[in-house]
């Protein structure tokens, strides 16, 4: 139900054309306060407070329509940071929140988070910073963009001044929430680009047929299939835990998977696309460039396939199917 009425929105305000302006320097307000003022970013929120109460496997759907529609504002981690906010008895701020994984701390005191998603439009930032959950002020730190044609991501830095007192010390899942997001988000944007990919393979025409007939082409399609659909059954993997945040070694099951899943995806629906995939009119390219953002963001699935090799690893005895059926709810090295 949710999830159709926040796709619903979605239709139509995050438009291809809506992103390509707000890329271009555009307010992303419109998409931001018609999610907000249905109330969609209470949905973590427990019914006592006025939120939807969803659990984790019900909210996972949403994270990735988020990723299905590129949606360039952080609707996704101003969600779980209300809910990792929830037992500090800090209320969640008015704005945009979004998340930071890895947040260091220098010598001088002064915080550093690298590469931090929406970093350079957010208003706030929930960070994970030596284990402690810390909220800045985005407004207050020193902004750096990453350089990136049409990314909205950038490493922040704040002074001694602006660091403020611990909220509590869940901040690791603060990362592991936001690895899960971009989990979701990665098998929703897939599975538009495996969508665009297959109309375009039934609508070009070559040699008197589309060549969506031609046997090479629809062997290209099959694999594209296969990895889509695996991403989405892991994506699904990091949110099918009972607790308030995602589990750590299904998490990097989950991240590992989809991540891995992204160079093939988007080089194949480049190649099947030819020239037009990679022109700014086409719209692939939206999807395709927040892929391999989303790749990297929070650890690459070299990162994350280490965790879950530790894992492994640490086991005492079963084999790897045991470790398999379990590993959703074990406990990573």
């Amino acid at each position: 139900m949710f999830t159709e009425a926040i796709e619903a929105i979605l239709r139509d305000r995050a438009t291809p054309e809506a992103i390509r302006a707000i890329e271009n320097g555009g307010a992303p307000a419109p998409i931001w306060n018609a999610v907000e003022e249905a109330g969609f970013l209470e949905l973590l929120t427990p019914e006592s407070a006025g939120g939807a109460g969803l659990s984790l496997p019900a909210i996972a759907p949403v994270f990735t329509a988020f990723g299905r529609y590129a949606v360039p504002v952080p609707l996704a981690q101003s969600i779980a940071a209300r809910a990792l906010l929830r037992d500090t008895g800090v209320a969640a701020p008015a704005g945009m929140t979004t998340l930071a994984g890895t947040c260091r701390r220098r010598e001088n005191g002064a915080l550093e988070a690298p590469q931090v998603p929406f970093g350079m439009t957010c208003d706030y930032v929930l960070a994970n910073v030596d284990g402690d959950l810390l909220l800045l002020d985005a407004a207050r730190a020193e902004r750096k963009p990453c350089g990136v044609h049409g990314s909205f991501s950038g490493t922040l830095g704040w002074g001694l001044d602006a660091v403020p007192a611990p909220l509590g010390s869940n901040g690791e899942e603060v990362r592991l929430f936001s690895a899960a997001i971009h989990a979701a988000a990665i098998a929703g944007a897939m599975n538009r680009v495996f969508a665009v990919t297959l109309q375009y393979c039934n609508d070009r025409s070559q040699f008197g047929k589309s060549i969506g007939k031609f046997q090479a082409v629809q062997h290209q399609l099959s694999v594209m299939a296969q990895h889509v659909a695996s991403a989405g059954i892991a994506s699904e993997l990091a949110f099918s835990g009972a607790g308030a945040a995602p589990e750590r070694l299904a998490t990097a099951i989950a991240k590992a998977r989809t991540s891995m899943a992204v160079p093939l995806v988007a080089s194949t629906a480049h190649a099947l696309h030819g020239a037009i995939g990679v022109t700014a009119e086409y719209d692939l390219q939206l999807y395709t460039r927040r892929l391999h953002e989303w790749r990297m963001a929070d650890g690459s699935e070299a990162f994350w396939n280490r965790v879950v090799g530790n894992a492994v690893l640490a086991q005492e005895r079963g084999t790897i199917a045991d470790f398999a059926r379990n590993a959703p709810y074990a406990v990573a090295a």
